[in-house]
């Protein structure tokens, strides 16, 4: 019983299975008055952490935010379990354009879902990939304050309330995407 539980978790679900179990996660934090995102619980820890104290940011009754932290930990021991114990027989699958786009750049296509020449401890421990991990991060983070949200606050919860603010978001994630995949990732590498 639990072999085929396994069996069939394991197995990638189709969009009218998570689909519908996204809407209920988003209907549950109305209903209970939360938002969806994850860059908010980033402001969430710095204000346990007493960072309250000196910047006037993180001075809010962060003890009603504590659900984000529960979720934030529960999705990263999510994809712990899920990558240990879920991991598919099958090797991902990508257009053939897709890898000979990367085999072009110097990035073999080994089936995994990252590839090794970008996210390797000797990759992280050169110069170049210290200086892309570094300024990836601090980016993310500056575009996510400088836009009020992450990708998935502003697409999944903003635009399910029709808020204008988040289409605009979504657009500029877009373009910044489409901009990064075909024009600065065959630069950097």
């Amino acid at each position: 019983m639990i072999i085929l539980f396994v069996e069939q978790i394991s197995q990638p679900w189709a969009w009218y299975v998570s689909g519908p179990m996204i809407a209920l996660v988003m209907f549950l934090l109305l209903w209970f008055g939360g938002e969806f995102g994850v860059s908010s619980t980033m402001r969430t820890m710095c204000a346990a952490g007493g960072a309250g104290k000196r910047i006037s940011f993180f001075d809010f009754d962060w003890k009603s935010q504590l659900w984000n932290i529960v979720f934030v930990l529960g999705a990263v021991l999510g994809g712990y379990l899920a990558a240990t114990f879920l991991t598919p027989a099958e090797p991902l699958q990508i257009s053939d354009a897709t890898a000979d786009d990367l085999q072009q750049i110097g990035i073999a296509f080994n089936g995994g879902l990252a590839p090794t020449e970008i996210f390797s401890w000797s990759n992280l421990l050169t110069a170049k990939g210290l200086i892309v991990m570094v300024l990836g991060g601090f980016l993310i983070g500056f575009g996510t304050r400088w836009a009020g949200g992450c990708t998935s606050g502003h697409a999944i919860s903003g635009l399910s309330n029709l808020q204008l603010a988040s289409l605009i978001a979504v657009i500029g994630f877009f373009i910044g995407g489409l901009a990064m995949t075909h024009l600065f990732f065959p630069l950097i590498f």
